[in-house]
């Protein structure tokens, strides 16, 4: 899968502060159920899971269904311990993973 990614991280943020992190990945989220111009059903090509990890642990994940719409957007927040690195990883259908990361420095 390749596919743009996106993500919001604050880049400084003081220890124990609460922040929004942001990420969206540009994705047609195909359910299968959609015909095609030549009369037969466009192939099912879903994300079907996004994971987000920060200083190695994983902080958030979430599973996505045919439900979701296109270019997937996912919000959420979490505590500002320490400084590093916050990786997000999408995973399709056929087992393919898109990656993105962004740092974070915490004071």
């Amino acid at each position: 899968m390749t596919a743009r990614a996106l993500v919001n991280v604050p880049k400084a943020v003081k220890q124990g502060e609460v922040v929004e992190i942001k990420a969206m990945i540009a994705h047609p989220m195909e359910t299968g159920y959609r015909v095609g111009p030549n009369g037969t059903n466009i192939p099912r090509d879903i994300i079907r899971r996004f994971a987000c990890s920060y200083g190695g642990e994983e902080v958030f994940w979430a599973d996505l269904y045919p439900a979701v719409s296109a270019n997937p957007f996912i919000a959420f927040t979490l505590v500002a311990s320490t400084s590093g690195t916050i990786a997000f990883t999408w995973t399709d259908d056929a087992g393919e993973t898109q990656t993105a990361s962004a740092e974070i420095t915490v004071s």
